[in-house]
C-alpha cells in the first residue's frame, strides 16, 4: 500500500574545465555526506581526476582532491577503465580498481611516510570486475584468467579460486525431481493429467544476442557470500556463489537469455539477473543454491527492448529494486508477492552514462545518484556536458482524509501506469488487488484525493487527469475521469513534475523542478462548463523554497501548505482562514497538520524515527503514524500501537509500554505499518511486512467512538459497537447517566429488538465501569490559576452518584418498566426481564405480571412463564409462586421444571382441600416464611392458643409473638414467660433476668443477675429486697458477700466497699478496700460517717492504706523510669545503625568487597544471595520461585510471628518490639495518674507533705521521661527499606519472609504517639 514520493532532485554540472571530460565513476563518501567523481581515462586523455562534490548553503561545491596519469599497461586496450570506485570514510581513502590490473589508493589525508597516491596490488592478466563487501573488509577480484581472487582491507591476498567446468559437477543444488520420468504419471489422459509445476521445456543456458559479455560481482548484504556472473565458455552464463573464504558454494541452474545484470538482494534471501526473451524482458531470481525462485515481466515496448543493456540494483534495505536501461529508471517494490512499478523516468535519448550506473546511498534506502549526459527527470541539458543527478524518496501512503463523516478508509496504490483504489471503509480488499483501477497515457508520480475523498487527481509524466468518486459509508461507484491537463511538450523537457495536492474549491497544486535545481509550484483548476482542466497562477510565498507540498482538511476546508528545507511549512494560499507558519525541528518527510482549539499542530516522522509535535519530541522510536480528529495514533519498533489525545502541544501524553493495563497501548504484529483508520466504522488497517493487510478495531477507538455517539444520542448505534466489539453494556448509562434516564424512550424506540433490549437489561452490574475498566485517560488541560479544569470524566461522576442509597440497576429497571408500561404486547418479554434483573431480582413482580396475563391471555402468559423460568431457577419461582398463594401459578411454574408431578400435585391437590388461612399457614411454614405463617397461625387461634404456643417455642419466633400479643397482656405475659426461660436457657442471663424482673418473678430475677456479672449488683440486691416471702436475713448476707468478694475481684473497690458498710457492717474492711482503690476521700468521710475516730488517729487503718499506696506507687515509678532510661537509649543505637549500613544491619555480616551502591530492597523474585527477607528465617537464598513457594509455608509464618513478638534482642524485630514496649509504658504512667493525684492530695490531707512532694517530683520525672521518648521514637518516620507501591510482577514474599516484610514496611508507616496530658503540680507543696 506505499508509494515512492520524490522528496530531493538535485542537479551538478561538471564545472567549465571539465566539461569535456567524461564521468567514469561516481561513490558515496557517507562521513561528508557528499559525492566522490571520478574523470577518465579515455582514449584521448589519460588522465584520473577525482573531486569531491559537497552540498553548499546556495549551491553545490566542487574541490578537486587528486589527479594523476594512468596509461594503460595492457597493450591490449586503446585506455584504462575504471571498473570500482569505493571511497573508505573511516580513513578518508578512495580506492579504484582499473581494467588493467592495478588497484591504486588515493589518501586524502596521507599520514608521514605514506604516499597520496599508490597503486597497492597490480595483476598482470587484467581485471574484469571488482567489488567491495559491505562491511568493507574484502575485495573481490575477477580476472582475464577466469580467477577470483579475494583480498583484505590491507590488500593482502586471502584466497583466490579458479573458475572451470568443474565448478558445473560441484554445485550443491538439491533436486526433487522435478522433469524427470520416475516421478510423472503416466498412463491414460497423462497429457491433461500433466503436473502444472514441471515446465514444458528445459532451459539450457542460451545466450542472449545483446549480452555484451561483461562480468558481474555482487555481495549479500551480510558480506558472507559474493555472486560472481561471468560467460562460461562463451555459450552459457554462469552465476556462482562463493563463501567469503573463496569455497564455491553453488552454481546456478541454466536459463535461456540470461544477461549480465546481476545483484543480490541485501536481505540475502534473492539474487536478482536480467532474462531476455523474444517478446519480453524479466527480472528473474535465484536462491543461493542456484536454483529458480520466481520471476517478473518488465514493463518494456518492443522497441525498448532493442539494443539496450538493462542494469539492476537493490537498495541498501531490501525495499526497492531499481532497473536501469539507457533511457529509463524504473523503481520496483514487491508486497503479497507482486511487483509494483512505483517510479519510471525517462529522457529523450541516451542518458545515463554507459561507464557507470545508478549507485544507492548506503546508508539513506531511498537516496541515490546516477550519471548522465542529457536530461533525466525532465531537464535539458547539452550533450557534451556530464551531470550527476540526486534523487531522494520517501514510503509514503496516499491516503483519504480520516476525518468523519468522511473517512471513507480511500488509500491509492501507484503500480506503473495504473492506480489501484480502495475504500477500505465500505471494502476491504487485499493486495495486490484493487476495488477499482484507474490507468492512464503515462507512468504516474503521485495521487491526491479531495477533502470529501469525491475527486481523485493523478499526475504522470504526461500531464494530469481528474477524477470523480460517488462514495457513500456502504457503496461505492468506480471512480470517472471527467477532465485532463497535457503538459506542454517544451515545458515538460525542461521540468520534472514531482508531486500533487489539492486546494480549496478542488483547485489542483503541482510541484516541479527546473533544469536550474529550482522547485516550482503550478496551480490548475477544473472548469466544469467546459469540463476541462485548465492552468492557474498561484502567488506562493516570497523566497518559498519548497521541498514538499501537501494539503490537510481543517475545519471542512482545504488548506495546502509547503514545507521547505528547514522544516518550515507555509500556506501555500491566503484565504479567509489560512494555515499559519508553523516550524519544525528539521525537515521531516511525513507530516499532517491537525487544529485544536485555535491552534494548529504539525506532526512530523524524521528517518531515524523521531515523532515530533512542532517543535517537541513525543517518541523515538515511531515507525508509522496517522491523525483522527480524536487521537494521534503511531506504531513502535517495539511492536506496539499507541493512541495520544487530541490536545495542546504542552498536553500531548504517550502511553506507557502497557498494553496490558492501558487501553491507549495495544500489541500488534512484527514490522506493522498504519494504513488508514475510519473513526466512523471504528477501525483501522494495518499492513504486515509481507504486503497482507489487517484491519483490527483498537479499543481505545472504539470506547473514544462509543461515547461520542452517547453524547449524540444514538444509542443504536452505540449499542450495536458494544455488541460486536465485546464492551459492556454498562457504558451505555454510565457514560451519561441522566441522559439516559431522561431518553429511556428514545433508547427503546432505537433498539426496538426484543432481544437487543433484554441483553441490555441482562448484562447490567452496579460497578461504573467508566471508573474501572473503561476509565476516562485524557489528561485535563490545566488553568493559569492554581486550580485544573477536571475531566470530563469526574463531571459525570457527580451525576452517576445520584440517588446514592438505591441501585443502579433498580432504578435503570424501574425506568423500563415504566416507559414499557403502555407496550406490554409487544415488550412483554422485557417486561419480565426487567422484573428478574433487579438486584435482589423481582420474582414477585415478574409472576405478578404472568398472574395477570392468566386471566386475560393464556397465550402470553405460556410465553411470559417460558421467558421467566428460562432466566430464573424454576426452583425459586415455584416458590415464589406459592408465596403469592396462587396455586394455578404454581402449577403453571411447575409444569415447566424438570419435577416429577408426583412431587408437587399431591402437595398441590392437599393445599387446594384447605381454607384460605390453614392454606396459607401451610404454604409459609413450607416456605420456611414462619414469621407469616406465625401471623396467620394468630389470625386461626384465638380461642386455642396452644399451637401457636408450641410453633413459637418451636421455631423460636418470641419477638414476633410479643409483637402480636402486645395488647394483650395475659397473652403476652405467658410469651413473656415463655422468652424470659429460652433466654435463661442460652446463657443470655441479663435479657432473661429483666424479663423475668418485668414478671414480678423476682427470686429467678435475682439468680440471673447475680449470674450476669458483678456488675449488676444493684440489680440482685433490689430483687432480693422485693421477693416474697422476703429474703432471710443469712441469706441476704451470703448474696451480699457473694456480690462484694466478685467486685473485688473486678477491683471494683469503690462498689465493693458500698455493700461492705451497707449490707454487711464490716466497717473496717470497707475502709481498707477504699484504700486499696485509692478512693481516700471516701475512706475518710465513711469513717466519719459511723464515728470511728480510730480510724483517723496516725497510723490507723487509713494511714496505713495510705503508707502501703505509696509505696507500690513508689515501685511502680521506678520501674517505669529504669525501663524508660534502658529501652529509650536502644532504639537510639539500632536506628543509627540501621541508618549508617542498611545491607549490613538487615542482610548480616557486611562484605568490604561488595559494591556500595546495592539496594536493600528485594528487586526479583529470583536471587541468588542472601536475600533481605531470609537472614532472620534460618533459610538460604532463593533458587527459584517454585522453590521459595514449597518453603514458605504457614508453619514458617507462624515461627516467625513469634519470633516478631518476643522481641528477641539482637534480632530485626527488636526495635519494633522496643517501641511498643514504650508505647505501652506511657499509656500505663497515663492510666495511673489520677490515683496518683488522689495519693498526692490524700497525703497532703493528712499531714505527710514530704512523702507527697516526693511521690509528686518523681511523677513529674516520668512524666518528662515518657514525653522526650515520644517525641524522639514516634517522630517523623525514616524512608521505607521496600517500595510500597510494587507492580503486580514484583516479588511478593510469603510465609516466614512475609512477616519480615511486613515488619519492615510497618517500621515505615507514621507512628501515632501517646497523649501525654500536662502535668500539674499541687500548689500547696511549693516548688
Amino acid at each position: 500500500m506505499r508509494n515512492l514520493r520524490n522528496i530531493r532532485c538535485s542537479t551538478w554540472r561538471s564545472p567549465a574545465d571539465h566539461q569535456s571530460r567524461q564521468i567514469t565513476a561516481v561513490a558515496w563518501d557517507t562521513s561528508l555526506q557528499s559525492q566522490i567523481i571520478c574523470y577518465g581515462p579515455s582514449e584521448t586523455d589519460t588522465l584520473i581526476e577525482l573531486v569531491r562534490v559537497k552540498k553548499g548553503p546556495k549551491a553545490d561545491e566542487d574541490t578537486l582532491i587528486t589527479s594523476w596519469d594512468a596509461p594503460s599497461p595492457n597493450p591490449e586496450l586503446s585506455c584504462d577503465k575504471v571498473l570500482s570506485l569505493y571511497y573508505f570514510g573511516d580513513s578518508l581513502t578512495a580506492c579504484l580498481v582499473l581494467a588493467g590490473g592495478d588497484i591504486v589508493v588515493v589518501r586524502e589525508d596521507p599520514l608521514p611516510g605514506e604516499d597520496r597516491i599508490e597503486i597497492v596490488g597490480s595483476i598482470d592478466a587484467g581485471i574484469t570486475a571488482a567489488k567491495w563487501s559491505p562491511d568493507e573488509e574484502l575485495l573481490a577480484i575477477t580476472t582475464k584468467a577466469d580467477t577470483v581472487v579475494f583480498m583484505s582491507r590491507s590488500f593482502e591476498g586471502v584466497t583466490d579460486a579458479t573458475m572451470t567446468l568443474e565448478d558445473l559437477r560441484d554445485s550443491n543444488h538439491v533436486s526433487v525431481g522435478w522433469g524427470k520420468k520416475e516421478t510423472q504419471f503416466k498412463g491414460r489422459g497423462a497429457n491433461a493429467l500433466r503436473d502444472p509445476t514441471v515446465p514444458e521445456k528445459t532451459d539450457e543456458g542460451v545466450l542472449s544476442p545483446y549480452d555484451d559479455g561483461e562480468v558481474s560481482i555482487s555481495w549479500r548484504g551480510d558480506g558472507a557470500y559474493v555472486a560472481i556472473s561471468t560467460i562460461h565458455t562463451g555459450i552459457r552464463r554462469l552465476i556462482r556463489v562463493y563463501s567469503r573464504e573463496g569455497v564455491l558454494d553453488s552454481v546456478s541452474e541454466p536459463v535461456d537469455g540470461m544477461e549480465g545484470a546481476l545483484t543480490w538482494r541485501p536481505a540475502g534471501n534473492l539474487i536478482a539477473c536480467v532474462q531476455r526473451l523474444p517478446d519480453r524482458a524479466d527480472v528473474v531470481f535465484f536462491e543461493r543454491n542456484g536454483l529458480r525462485h520466481g520471476q517478473f515481466s518488465l514493463r518494456f515496448t518492443s522497441e525498448e527492448l532493442h539494443n539496450k543493456r538493462i542494469n539492476l540494483s537493490w537498495n541498501t534495505d531490501s525495499s526497492v529494486l531499481a532497473v536501469i536501461v539507457a533511457d529509463t529508471v524504473q523503481l520496483w517494490t514487491v508486497g503479497n508477492y507482486h511487483w509494483y512499478l512505483k517510479q519510471e523516468f525517462s529522457t529523450l535519448s541516451e542518458a545515463i552514462l554507459p561507464s557507470c550506473s545508478l549507485v544507492w546511498h548506503p546508508e539513506k534506502a531511498l537516496l541515490f545518484m546516477v550519471p548522465t549526459q542529457l536530461e533525466l527527470f525532465g531537464l535539458l541539458i547539452e550533450q557534451s556536458t556530464d551531470v550527476v543527478m540526486v534523487a531522494e524518496y520517501v514510503s509514503t501512503i496516499i491516503r483519504s482524509s480520516s476525518a468523519p463523516p468522511n473517512d471513507h478508509g480511500a488509500v491509492a496504490v501507484i503500480d506503473g501506469k495504473n492506480v489501484k483504489v480502495t475504500p477500505f471503509r465500505s471494502a476491504n480488499v487485499p493486495p495486490p488487488m484493487g476495488l477499482y483501477e484507474m490507468s492512464v497515457t503515462s507512468s504516474i508520480v503521485d495521487v491526491a484525493f479531495s477533502s470529501k475523498a469525491s475527486s481523485i487527481a493523478v499526475l504522470h509524466q504526461d500531464g494530469i487527469a481528474f477524477y470523480n468518486w460517488q462514495l457513500s459509508p456502504t457503496t461505492s461507484s468506480p471512480p470517472t475521469l471527467i477532465g485532463s491537463f497535457t503538459f506542454d511538450k517544451i515545458a515538460s523537457e525542461t521540468s520534472g513534475y514531482q508531486q500533487i495536492c489539492f486546494g480549496p474549491n478542488e483547485s489542483l497544486l503541482t510541484l516541479s523542478y527546473t533544469q536550474d535545481g529550482k522547485a516550482t509550484l503550478d496551480g490548475y483548476g477544473f472548469d466544469a462548463e467546459n469540463r476541462r482542466m485548465v492552468a492557474k497562477s498561484i502567488e506562493p510565498p516570497s523566497k518559498l523554497s519548497p521541498c514538499m507540498i501537501s494539503a490537510s482538511s481543517l475545519d471542512d476546508s482545504t488548506l495546502p501548505w509547503a514545507q521547505d528545507a528547514s522544516g518550515l511549512l507555509h500556506s501555500l494560499v491566503v484565504v479567509e482562514y489560512s494555515l499559519p507558519d508553523i516550524r519544525l525541528p528539521a525537515f521531516l518527510a511525513w507530516i499532517e497538520v491537525a487544529k485544536h482549539g485555535e491552534h494548529h499542530i504539525a506532526f512530523g516522522l524524521s528517518g531515524n524515527g523521531h515523532l515530533y509535535a512542532n517543535t517537541r519530541l513525543l517518541v523515538k522510536n515511531c515507525t508509522s503514524f496517522l491523525l483522527t480528529p480524536a487521537h494521534l495514533i503511531f506504531t513502535t519498533t517495539t511492536n506496539l500501537l499507541k493512541f495520544v489525545h487530541m490536545s495542546s502541544v504542552e498536553d500531548l501524553e504517550v502511553p506507557q509500554d502497557d498494553p496490558e493495563r492501558d487501553e491507549r497501548c495495544r500489541s500488534i504484529e512484527r514490522g506493522a505499518r498504519l494504513v488508514t483508520a475510519m473513526p466512523t466504522s471504528l477501525s483501522l488497517v494495518l499492513q504486515m511486512p509481507r504486503g497482507n493487510l489487517e484491519t483490527i478495531w483498537p479499543r481505545a477507538m472504539v470506547i473514544a467512538g462509543i461515547r461520542r455517539l452517547i453524547e449524540a444520542k444514538n444509542y443504536k448505534k452505540a449499542f450495536s459497537h458494544c455488541r460486536t466489539q465485546r464492551v459492556d453494556m454498562n457504558i451505555l448509562y454510565d457514560h451519561q447517566p441522566k441522559q439516559f434516564m431522561a431518553n429511556i424512550a428514545l433508547f427503546i424506540d432505537q433498539i426496538k429488538k426484543v432481544t437487543y433490549l433484554d441483553l441490555f437489561l441482562s448484562s447490567l452490574r452496579e460497578e461504573d465501569v467508566t471508573q474501572t475498566m473503561y476509565k476516562e485517560t485524557r489528561v485535563s488541560p490545566k488553568l493559569d490559576n492554581e486550580t485544573a479544569l477536571q475531566p470530563n470524566i469526574n463531571a459525570l461522576q457527580n451525576s452517576n452518584n445520584q440517588d446514592v442509597g438505591s441501585s443502579k440497576i433498580n432504578r435503570i429497571c424501574d425506568a423500563f418498566l415504566e416507559a414499557l408500561r403502555s407496550r406490554r404486547e409487544t415488550n412483554l418479554q422485557n417486561i419480565i426481564t426487567a422484573n428478574v434483573c433487579k438486584s435482589p431480582p423481582a420474582l414477585d413482580d415478574g409472576l405478578q405480571v404472568v398472574a395477570e396475563l392468566m386471566s386475560l391471555n393464556e397465550s402470553m402468559a405460556e410465553k411470559a412463564i417460558e421467558h421467566i423460568c428460562f432466566l430464573a431457577d424454576v426452583n425459586k419461582l415455584y416458590d415464589n409462586a406459592l408465596g403469592l398463594y396462587n396455586l394455578d401459578l404454581a402449577l403453571l411454574v411447575a409444569q415447566q421444571s424438570q419435577k416429577d408431578p408426583r412431587e408437587y400435585l399431591p402437595f398441590l391437590q392437599s393445599l387446594q382441600e384447605m381454607e384460605t388461612l390453614r392454606r396459607q399457614f401451610s404454604i409459609d411454614d413450607h416456605l420456611g416464611r414462619h414469621d407469616q405463617a406465625l401471623l396467620s397461625l394468630h389470625k386461626m387461634s384465638e380461642e386455642d392458643p396452644a399451637e401457636l404456643e408450641s410453633y413459637v417455642i418451636k421455631h423460636s419466633l418470641y419477638k414476633s409473638a410479643l409483637t402480636l400479643y402486645r395488647y394483650n397482656s395475659s397473652r403476652h405475659s405467658s410469651i413473656m414467660a415463655l422468652y424470659a426461660s429460652y433466654l435463661e436457657s442460652n446463657s443470655k442471663l441479663y435479657p432473661a433476668a429483666v424479663a423475668y424482673e418485668s414478671l414480678h418473678r423476682y427470686d429467678s430475677a435475682t439468680s440471673c443477675y447475680q449470674r450476669a456479672g458483678p456488675q449488676y449488683y444493684r440489680e440482685a440486691l433490689f430483687c432480693a429486697s422485693q421477693q416474697d416471702p422476703p429474703l432471710s436475713g443469712s441469706a441476704l448476707t451470703i448474696l451480699a458477700t457473694a456480690l462484694a468478694d466478685s467486685l473485688y475481684e473486678a477491683k471494683d473497690y469503690a462498689s465493693c466497699a458500698e455493700i461492705q458498710a451497707t449490707y454487711l457492717a464490716m466497717v473496717d474492711a470497707a475502709i481498707t478496700t477504699l484504700c486499696k482503690g485509692y478512693h481516700f476521700s471516701s475512706a475518710l468521710l465513711l469513717a466519719a460517717q459511723h464515728q470511728r475516730a480510730d480510724l483517723l488517729v496516725p497510723d490507723g487503718a487509713i494511714d496505713a492504706g495510705l503508707g502501703d499506696a505509696l509505696g507500690s506507687s513508689t515501685e511502680l515509678l521506678a520501674e517505669c523510669k529504669a525501663q524508660l532510661l534502658a529501652q529509650v537509649p536502644r532504639i537510639r543505637e539500632l536506628r543509627i545503625k540501621a541508618q549508617a549500613d542498611p545491607l549490613a544491619f538487615y542482610e548480616g555480616e557486611h562484605d568490604e568487597t561488595l559494591p556500595d551502591d546495592i539496594s536493600v530492597a528485594a528487586s526479583s523474585r529470583i536471587s541468588t544471595s542472601a536475600s533481605l527477607f531470609t537472614r532472620y528465617t534460618g533459610r538460604q537464598s532463593m533458587g527459584t520461585a517454585a522453590s521459595n513457594a514449597s518453603r514458605a509455608t504457614s508453619k514458617n509464618r507462624r515461627r516467625e510471628e513469634r519470633k516478631r513478638a518476643r522481641g528477641k534482642k539482637g534480632s530485626v524485630y527488636e526495635e519494633e518490639y522496643l517501641v511498643a514496649s514504650v508505647g505501652r509504658l506511657i499509656e500505663r504512667v497515663e492510666s495511673v495518674r489520677a490515683d496518683l493525684d488522689r495519693l498526692v492530695v490524700a497525703l497532703v490531707r493528712r499531714g505527710m507533705r514530704e512523702r507527697a512532694l516526693a511521690i509528686e517530683n518523681v511523677l513529674a520525672e516520668v512524666i518528662a521521661l515518657c514525653r522526650n521518648a515520644a517525641q524522639e521514637i514516634y517522630g517523623p518516620p525514616p524512608s521505607p527499606l521496600v517500595p510500597a507501591d510494587a507492580g503486580e510482577g514484583a516479588y511478593r514474599p510469603t510465609g516466614a519472609d512475609a512477616v519480615l516484610a511486613e515488619s519492615i514496611e510497618a517500621s515505615g508507616r507514621p507512628k501515632i504517639a501517646p497523649v501525654i496530658a500536662p502535668f500539674e503540680r499541687l500548689s500547696l507543696l511549693g516548688s
